[in-house]
């Protein structure tokens, strides 16, 4: 089974979401063609509701430990309420930032 489709699998059955979108992005970064090491992940559910934004992250990286263990090098994680959602950003996700190469540096 691909990562990304076990990433899906393993959100939906935990956190039945309202919106999920879990986009692989490893080709925007210096990896072979067909890696699935890069994800992006925007999550709303009502389980957030009363969460911190740490809590919902570690909530979401507990579900998926063992590909974070093996598999994946970066996951993005994007967590709302479905108030917060449907308020800021349902018109406008947020898009992800650039990929610097792996080697290079941030400039300061």
């Amino acid at each position: 089974m691909l990562i990304h489709t076990r990433i899906e699998q393993k959100l939906l059955d935990a956190f039945d979401p309202v919106v999920l979108e879990v986009t692989n992005e490893s080709h925007m970064h210096n990896v072979p063609a067909g890696s699935e090491s890069h994800f992006k992940v925007v999550i709303v559910t009502p389980q957030f509701d009363g969460l911190r934004l740490l809590q919902r992250h570690r909530a979401v990286n507990a579900i998926v430990a063992e590909e974070l263990a093996q598999d994946i090098h970066a996951l993005a994680l994007h967590t709302y309420t479905p108030g917060e959602w449907y308020e800021y950003y349902a018109e406008k996700p947020p898009a992800s930032p650039k990929c610097l190469g792996g080697e290079k540096k941030v400039p300061v």
